[in-house]
């Protein structure tokens, strides 16, 4: 009998506990983060090859989750390879200062099951300013993926090289795809 009360009581127990964020692992070769910048005379694009994520995803209660994404700075890459060494100096991203760029949820706003609203904490060249990056999001069984598609102003971080002649704003493009382990 003790035995039969106890385990309906943990049962009872399991069943009115609100449900928890668990960690989802990021599958990196599913995943990239890439963005275009723009000039009076034309546009390259770029990206970033390393990354890394924590993520907790609460299906029942996706306010419950948290992302942070740490990008390796110095992973930077363009469609110019002058370019490339030239966005790692002082004068952009300055990689050897700065070796990473970190994004930190704060909130997340889940207005329907597949768009999704990431308000956080964006720290880059030493700066911190919030942002907040619409996504949309996919979810199958043991998967998801988010895609976001925004535009972030440099200026904000202190990243004033060429302006004037390089827009502010960079289009960012990321998809992150990740499993349930």
């Amino acid at each position: 009998m003790t035995r039969y009360l106890g385990g309906l009581l943990l049962a009872v127990a399991v069943a009115l506990c609100p449900s928890y964020a668990e960690e989802w692992k990021l599958e990196a070769e599913k995943s990239k983060i890439d963005f275009v910048g723009k000039k009076t005379d034309g546009a390259h694009k770029g990206g970033f090859k390393k990354f890394t994520t924590t993520v907790k995803a609460d299906l029942e209660n996706p306010s419950n989750g948290s992302l942070k994404l740490d990008i390796d700075t110095d992973s930077l890459w363009s469609d110019d390879q002058k370019l490339t060494e030239h966005l790692k100096n002082p004068d952009f991203f300055d990689v050897r200062k700065y070796p990473k760029i970190t994004f930190e949820t704060t909130g997340i706003d889940a207005s329907s099951e597949d768009n999704v609203q990431l308000i956080g904490k964006m720290t880059m060249l030493g700066k911190t300013v919030e942002i907040k990056v619409p996504c949309k999001a996919s979810i199958t069984d043991g998967a998801a993926t988010l895609t976001a598609e925004f535009k972030l102003d440099r200026t904000k971080f202190g990243m004033a090289y060429g302006k004037g002649k390089i827009n502010d704003e960079v289009e960012i493009t990321a998809s992150l795809a990740f499993k349930r382990p």
